[in-house]
Protein backbone atom coordinates (compact mmCIF):
# COMPACT_ATOMS: atom_id res chain seq x y z
CA UNK A 1 0.00 0.00 0.00
CA UNK A 2 1.48 3.45 -1.13
CA UNK A 3 1.05 6.00 1.71
CA UNK A 4 3.02 9.24 1.53
CA UNK A 5 4.76 10.26 4.80
CA UNK A 6 5.53 14.08 5.09
CA UNK A 7 7.32 15.91 8.26
CA UNK A 8 4.64 18.53 8.22
CA UNK A 9 3.77 18.68 11.74
CA UNK A 10 0.99 16.22 11.34
CA UNK A 11 1.56 12.97 13.39
CA UNK A 12 2.43 10.15 11.22
CA UNK A 13 -0.51 7.80 12.61
CA UNK A 14 -3.15 10.76 11.75
CA UNK A 15 -1.35 10.82 8.05
CA UNK A 16 -1.74 7.28 8.25
CA UNK A 17 -5.41 7.51 9.25
CA UNK A 18 -6.37 10.49 6.56
CA UNK A 19 -4.99 8.39 3.56
CA UNK A 20 -6.34 4.87 4.72
CA UNK A 21 -9.88 7.18 5.26
CA UNK A 22 -9.67 8.76 1.51
CA UNK A 23 -9.15 5.63 0.06
CA UNK A 24 -12.02 3.54 1.45
CA UNK A 25 -14.40 6.29 1.27
CA UNK A 26 -12.90 6.94 -2.74
CA UNK A 27 -13.71 3.84 -3.64
CA UNK A 28 -9.86 2.70 -3.92
CA UNK A 29 -10.26 0.11 -1.21
CA UNK A 30 -13.44 -1.95 -0.81
CA UNK A 31 -15.33 -3.78 1.17
CA UNK A 32 -13.57 -6.78 2.23
CA UNK A 33 -10.38 -5.90 0.89
CA UNK A 34 -7.40 -7.21 3.19
CA UNK A 35 -5.06 -4.55 5.23
CA UNK A 36 -1.22 -4.89 4.89
CA UNK A 37 -0.70 -6.19 8.61
CA UNK A 38 1.00 -4.12 10.79
CA UNK A 39 4.10 -5.18 10.60
CA UNK A 40 4.24 -5.33 7.24
CA UNK A 41 3.24 -1.50 6.80
CA UNK A 42 5.21 -0.40 9.60
CA UNK A 43 8.34 -1.99 7.61
CA UNK A 44 7.08 -0.76 4.22
CA UNK A 45 7.02 2.83 6.06
CA UNK A 46 9.89 3.19 7.80
CA UNK A 47 7.92 3.69 11.24
CA UNK A 48 7.43 1.65 14.57
CA UNK A 49 4.33 -0.62 14.51
CA UNK A 50 2.93 1.30 17.00
CA UNK A 51 1.67 3.58 14.87
CA UNK A 52 0.32 1.83 12.15
CA UNK A 53 -1.70 -0.21 14.97
CA UNK A 54 -2.97 3.49 16.65
CA UNK A 55 -3.98 4.38 12.86
CA UNK A 56 -5.73 0.78 12.24
CA UNK A 57 -7.57 1.30 15.92
CA UNK A 58 -9.01 4.92 15.04
CA UNK A 59 -10.21 3.33 11.52
CA UNK A 60 -11.58 0.49 13.02
CA UNK A 61 -13.34 3.25 16.00
CA UNK A 62 -14.84 5.12 12.80
CA UNK A 63 -16.16 2.20 11.43
CA UNK A 64 -14.02 1.95 8.31
CA UNK A 65 -12.13 -1.66 9.63
CA UNK A 66 -12.58 -4.16 11.23
CA UNK A 67 -10.64 -6.82 13.00
CA UNK A 68 -10.79 -10.68 11.99
CA UNK A 69 -9.36 -12.47 14.92
CA UNK A 70 -6.67 -14.69 13.63
CA UNK A 71 -7.36 -12.99 10.29
CA UNK A 72 -6.18 -10.00 10.13
CA UNK A 73 -7.41 -6.27 9.39
CA UNK A 74 -10.22 -5.51 6.69
CA UNK A 75 -12.13 -2.81 4.88
CA UNK A 76 -15.81 -2.86 6.41
CA UNK A 77 -18.25 -4.03 3.71
CA UNK A 78 -20.01 -0.06 4.34
CA UNK A 79 -18.69 2.86 5.20
CA UNK A 80 -22.20 3.66 6.10
CA UNK A 81 -21.64 1.97 9.11
CA UNK A 82 -19.03 4.07 9.79
CA UNK A 83 -19.66 5.90 13.64
CA UNK A 84 -20.93 9.47 13.20
CA UNK A 85 -17.86 10.44 15.16
CA UNK A 86 -16.28 8.99 12.17
CA UNK A 87 -18.70 10.03 8.90
CA UNK A 88 -17.60 13.75 10.48
CA UNK A 89 -13.98 13.44 10.56
CA UNK A 90 -14.44 12.21 6.87
CA UNK A 91 -16.29 14.84 5.97
CA UNK A 92 -14.98 18.21 7.95
CA UNK A 93 -11.53 18.40 5.90
CA UNK A 94 -14.22 18.94 2.51
CA UNK A 95 -15.82 21.15 4.56
CA UNK A 96 -13.29 23.54 5.86
CA UNK A 97 -11.59 23.54 1.94
CA UNK A 98 -15.08 24.90 0.97
CA UNK A 99 -15.81 26.97 3.51
CA UNK A 100 -11.96 28.92 2.87
CA UNK A 101 -12.88 29.01 -0.63
CA UNK A 102 -16.18 30.62 0.00
CA UNK A 103 -15.41 32.77 2.32
CA UNK A 104 -12.38 34.09 0.03
CA UNK A 105 -15.71 34.84 -2.36
CA UNK A 106 -17.43 36.83 -0.26
CA UNK A 107 -20.02 33.74 0.17
CA UNK A 108 -21.72 33.32 3.26
CA UNK A 109 -22.51 30.53 5.36
CA UNK A 110 -26.54 31.06 4.72
CA UNK A 111 -26.00 31.60 0.99
CA UNK A 112 -23.47 28.49 1.03
CA UNK A 113 -25.96 26.01 2.83
CA UNK A 114 -28.84 27.35 0.63
CA UNK A 115 -26.28 26.43 -2.68
CA UNK A 116 -25.75 23.29 -1.02
CA UNK A 117 -29.33 21.48 -0.73
CA UNK A 118 -30.01 22.78 -4.28
CA UNK A 119 -26.83 20.79 -5.89
CA UNK A 120 -28.01 17.93 -3.17
CA UNK A 121 -31.68 18.00 -4.81
CA UNK A 122 -30.11 18.36 -8.26
CA UNK A 123 -27.67 15.23 -7.60
CA UNK A 124 -30.69 13.08 -6.13
CA UNK A 125 -32.65 13.52 -9.16
CA UNK A 126 -29.77 12.59 -11.53
CA UNK A 127 -29.57 9.35 -9.22
CA UNK A 128 -33.00 8.60 -10.11
CA UNK A 129 -32.96 9.37 -13.27
CA UNK A 130 -30.13 6.80 -13.78
CA UNK A 131 -31.45 4.12 -11.34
Amino acid sequence: MKIHLSDDGVPLYQQVVQQIRHRILSGQLSGGDEMPAIRTLAEQLRVNPNTIARAYRELEQAGLVEKRRTRGTFVSSSPTSMSAKGKREAIEPAIDQLLVLSQGLGVDAKELSQWILRRDEELQRKRGETS
